[in-house]
């Protein structure tokens, strides 16, 4: 895989921005992703010790189509840990996807 076809996990954005209930989306490689809090709520203001349990989840497909038109079947998903740490963890997943889905 060329160097210059991996997602920079700097450009996925801190774990805060996925406090306020986004999903980031990207292309790489042919590869269309999604990273977002699970569930998908905004939660920033909420105290940490009053939020209910939440995951890290990255869900890659083929490109041509959108997330909300693609074919269930041809997405593949992970869950993380809803931290720095997590997030890290996703950007090497996907990264391993798209090597995978370019291969």
């Amino acid at each position: 895989m060329n160097q210059l076809m991996k997602i920079d996990p700097k450009e996925l954005y801190s774990i805060n921005f996925y406090e306020y209930g986004e999903a980031y989306f990207g292309s790489c490689g042919g590869t269309r992703y999604r990273l977002a809090r699970e569930p998908l709520k905004n939660v920033h203001y909420t105290p940490v010790d009053q939020r209910d349990p939440a995951v890290l989840l990255a869900t890659v497909w083929p490109e041509p189509y959108a997330y909300g038109a693609a074919d269930p079947d041809t997405m593949t998903s992970s869950e993380f840990e809803f931290s720095a740490e997590g997030l890290a963890a996703a950007a090497k997943w996907l990264n391993g996807r798209i090597t995978a889905e370019e291969e």
